[in-house]
């Protein structure tokens, strides 16, 4: 959990030489005894009737049993949750304490409407989880098992639907409409793992994470927040939301899709119409990360982060850490501050941030602010000393938008402080109000068969500041 980013080293484990079987039992046969070796644990194998009841028991009984366990649910049945857990009542179902798989056959298990918040499942540090095939909706997190206790703030909130703090797989599985809300600090609106996560070919779409409280604070990760390594593939992170209220002035709200803190991993995924909004504080991107990641054969589009009378940092993505984005598109994004500054429709490369870019595009976004106000970097943003290197990338079609006196630089990319390197990339058809294609305030932008024209009212600014640019 980000509140406290850190991680206890535990101790040392004892690590001793195992003696060969064949000298234990010629050693016992000398003793006039044989023993024999220990049978590994039986996996068991338990069909779940339709009953939320027999759930329960099934889990329990697995988390009793000496080795892994099967639970095959009830083909698309329904299991409605109407009360917590006895043993845990911040979790509707028990917590997964040893390796047990779930195999749903297209359940769903949800809270009920009327029933008290919980989150549907804990995975605790001990347990091993692989979920296939199932539905986790309507659970409403109240508390954060990974945040240190003491010192555990009362009020975090973390992992609506799934909270993980050991070992969890969801295969062709669904997470949707859950809900992590605080007045101290939000995170993971549908997952939230602070252990090893794994995700196939799954939904997590239309979970909220938000932050209700007055002091500066901040909600993460609308649809998944992860401080353990995590790896998405062939995933959809949409719809998703996450926001502060308006009386929170100076919060943040980011990672409206996934908010990253730990090695991250997204191949061949769609992080799609999800959105961020922080009235009066700052918001950031769909797709947020402080640490490295790896962006592959994925769709960023079509995502907004908001902020009136605030800033915003990144339509799409934004992050601090080092990103490689190969075969990556950057669509349609925007990011809109309603009297404040906004920087980046597409892509927002923070402090010491470095971005490689390879064989992917960053079009269409649309970064705008109000009049008198500032928005720079149409597509990408590079302000605050971060490195940009493209190679065999597009950045087209991108507006940087200010009404009446306000400022609109960079259509394309907006680079000062940082440095930038374009090889075998196009910088085409992008609008601003000044610096249509690039506008490089300081730093360097450095140009290799690289092309830019076609961009209004002009491809790079000032005159002569990006060498081989010309008009």
């Amino acid at each position: 959990m980000s509140w406290q980013r850190f991680r206890a080293q535990g101790p040392a484990r004892n690590v001793r030489r195992a003696f060969p079987a064949r000298l234990l039992v010629a050693a016992s046969l000398a003793a006039g005894v044989v023993t024999l070796p220990a049978l590994p644990a039986q996996a068991a194998t338990v069909s779940v009737r339709c009953s939320v009841s027999d759930l329960v028991r099934a889990i329990r009984n697995a988390n009793n049993s000496p080795g892994p366990d099967t639970l095959n649910l009830s083909h698309r049945c329904h299991y409605r949750l109407v009360r917590p857990d006895t043993a845990n009542p911040a979790n509707g179902l028990p917590a997964i304490t040893s390796d047990i798989t779930i195999n749903g056959n297209g359940a769903a298990i949800t809270r009920a409407k009327t029933a008290p918040a919980f989150r549907i499942l804990l995975v605790a540090g001990t347990g091993t989880l692989t979920l296939n095939r199932t539905t986790i909706s309507g659970g409403r997190a109240t508390d954060c098992p990974g945040a240190p206790a003491p010192p555990n703030p009362p009020g975090l909130v973390c992992g609506g639907g799934i909270n993980n703090q050991g070992t969890l797989t969801v295969n062709h599985s669904r997470v949707i409409g859950n809900t992590a809300t605080s007045g101290v600090f939000a995170e993971g609106g549908g997952i939230d793992s602070d252990g090893t996560a794994t995700l196939n070919n799954t939904d997590v779409s239309y979970n909220t994470a938000s932050y209700t409280g007055t002091d500066p604070s901040a909600a993460a990760g609308g649809g998944i927040a992860n401080d353990g390594p995590m790896t998405v593939r062939h995933s959809r992170v949409t719809g998703n939301t996450v926001h502060v209220t308006r009386r929170s002035r100076d919060s943040f709200a980011f990672g409206a899709g996934h908010a990253a803190f730990a090695a991250t991993t997204i191949v061949h995924s769609t992080i799609s119409g999800n959105r961020a909004s922080a009235p009066g504080g700052t918001a950031r991107g769909a797709l947020t990360s402080a640490v490295d990641m790896t962006v592959t054969d994925t769709f960023i589009r079509g995502n907004t982060a908001s902020a009136w009378r605030g800033t915003v940092t990144g339509g799409g993505v934004a992050y601090t850490g080092t990103m490689l984005m190969t075969r990556t598109h950057v669509t349609g994004n925007r990011a809109i501050a309603e009297g404040g500054n906004a920087l980046a429709g597409g892509i927002r490369i923070g402090p010491g941030g470095q971005l490689n870019l390879r064989d992917s595009a960053v079009i269409g976004n649309i970064v705008s602010a109000p009049r008198g106000r500032s928005a720079v970097g149409g597509g990408i943003d590079n302000s605050a000393g971060g490195t940009l290197t493209s190679s065999q990338s597009k950045i087209i079609k991108n507006v940087a938008t200010a009404l009446g006196p306000g400022t609109a630089r960079g259509g394309g990319l907006f680079n000062a402080i940082g440095s930038a390197s374009l090889t075998d990339s196009v910088v085409t058809g992008n609008t601003a109000g000044d610096g249509g294609g690039i506008f490089e305030e300081s730093g360097a932008v450095t140009l290799s068969d690289s092309v830019v024209r076609g961009n209004r009212p002009n491809n790079c600014a000032p005159p002569n500041s990006v060498p081989g640019c010309v008009g």
